[in-house]
């Protein structure tokens, strides 16, 4: 037992002094997920500590466990009008989007690394997509306000590209081992994407339908989230045995079970938040640990130069061709270029080709770690300066200046169920929001990370956050704009 309190004793300490630093980091402007890569590095063979640790195929095991936590919790808090809004770019930048930035720095790579075109695609397909952690949060952090379409169309991206990634990097494992030919590829493709999409949209059915029969509610929250998780990793990994994309079906299960059952996925939807964190906590952690800084330094030039060419030429480059037909405004366009952040997903799927050991593939992996802290510090850090400077953040919500409160301030208990309260104050009822509390629905409306005040208006009333429990909204203040006259 000795052993086991050490150890115990150290992993807790390093997460808790990690997460403190990753709080005032945040301050400083740093993204919150870049302190606990670098807690690793310290950890690891070259830190003060020089723990040795080089075992690929557990850091893959947990990296795709923490993935797909991380995506099951995505697709739990997109709500149904994020995804009409943002479904057709998104789609187009996770699926084109991937392949062109993938061939854009593989042809660079090919120059820079002086390695044949399958390994360059290779690499540019390891660090192609977007990573839904490092977005997630650092859309957060910044506290930021998009319009609908481009926050729509960041969010759903991030989780859709992981599943195009993994199959190129697959696809091309497959061709460097075995020189398959167009066929096997489009077979793979066929089997990745059908056998992920038939599981996660058929398990987030049956999921639904089981929770609208079982005698649960919003304050069996901790039960239901783990019934979500448990049947969604096993969603996850019934679709990875048929050799389909365990990252779509579980992202997909999400949001059809968001769909389908909106309130136990509100009830849910906190203490996965809670699991996801913990998730990308452990995943950078250990990845921080796994890598070899020296080693890095030897790659450093080639390494520069892959990261320079993603970040401000393939990126920007497949954003625009893709958006370009749909609408979006040229700083839109720049915008959603910049937000191209890359996090854990490049160094997990740079794990694929040591698990394959494929030739030369910790150059790999060294190259896609770095391109992941290039990608923290310079787009991660400017986000939100680079958001006001081309002028894409909307202006705070304001009541309108007509607005007047009930006696002063009206003040509602939070469990209150919404259908009553929109009944008794004659509002129309938002709709598939029937059997939610008003709490749920304020805070799905609301940003995650949402204080006191934050507050939305619908149809002549003001909604807003009262008072606050531990992050959870307990009480809802109610200001009602004063009915239009009617003609006698």
């Amino acid at each position: 037992m000795q052993a086991f309190n050490l150890l115990l004793l150290a992993g807790g300490l390093l997460v808790f002094v990690s997460l403190l630093a990753g709080v005032l980091s945040t301050r400083l402007g740093l993204p919150f997920l870049l302190v606990f890569l670098v807690a690793g590095m310290l950890v690891g063979v070259d830190g003060p500590i020089g723990v040795r640790f080089d075992n690929a195929q557990l850091s893959a095991w947990v990296g795709n466990a923490a993935l797909a936590m991380i995506l099951l919790e995505a697709g739990i808090s997109t709500r149904m009008e994020t995804f009409r809004a943002g479904f057709r770019p998104a789609l187009l930048l996770a699926t084109l989007g991937v392949a062109l930035t993938a061939a854009m720095v593989g042809a660079v790579a090919m120059s820079a690394m002086h390695i044949d075109w399958r390994h360059g695609l290779l690499l540019g397909a390891i660090v192609g997509s977007t990573d839904a952690a490092a977005v997630f949060s650092l859309l957060r952090q910044t506290g930021v306000r998009l319009s609908d379409r481009v926050s729509a169309t960041l969010e759903l991206e991030s989780g859709l590209n992981d599943p195009m990634a993994v199959f190129l990097v697959l696809a091309l494992i497959a061709t460097l081992k075995t020189d398959g030919g167009i066929a096997d590829v489009g077979w793979l493709f066929a089997r990745q994407a059908g056998f992920g999409a038939a599981f996660g949209l058929l398990g987030g059915g049956l999921v639904a339908w089981l929770l609208g029969r079982l005698p649960l509610n919003v304050e069996h929250g901790g039960v239901l989230s783990l019934i979500v998780v448990s049947a969604g990793m096993a969603v996850f990994a019934a679709a990875g045995l048929v050799e389909g994309s365990g990252f779509l079906a579980i992202y997909l299960f999400g949001l059809r079970l968001r769909a389908r059952a909106e309130p136990a996925a509100h009830a849910a939807s906190s203490a996965l938040d809670g699991f996801a964190w913990a998730a990308q906590a452990t995943m950078f952690l250990l990845l921080g640990v796994l890598v070899s800084p020296h080693d890095m330094l030897l790659t450093l030039a080639p390494t520069l130069a892959v990261a320079a060419v993603l970040i401000f030429v393939a990126r920007p480059l497949a954003v625009g061709l893709c958006l370009w037909p749909m609408g979006f405004g040229v700083r839109e366009r720049l915008f959603i270029g910049w937000v191209g952040l890359r996090g854990a997903v490049p160094i997990v799927l740079a794990l694929f080709p040591l698990i394959e050991k494929v030739p030369d593939a910790y150059r790999f992996f060294n190259v896609a770690f770095a391109v992941v802290l290039t990608s923290l510090l310079l787009q991660g850090t400017t986000l939100g300066w680079v958001a006001r400077r081309l002028r894409v953040v909307l202006p705070p919500e304001t009541p309108p200046p007509a607005r007047r409160a009930v006696q002063g301030r009206l003040t509602l208990d939070a469990d209150l169920p919404l259908a009553d309260v929109f009944e008794f104050f004659q509002l129309p009822l938002p709709e598939s929001a029937a059997a939610a509390t008003l709490r749920d629905w304020l805070a799905d409306k609301l940003a995650r990370d949402h204080v006191e005040g934050d507050g939305i208006d619908w149809h002549g009333a003001h909604f807003s956050v009262g008072s606050l429990h531990e992050g959870r909204i307990e009480r809802v203040a109610l200001a009602l704009a004063p009915r239009a006259k009617t003609a006698s």
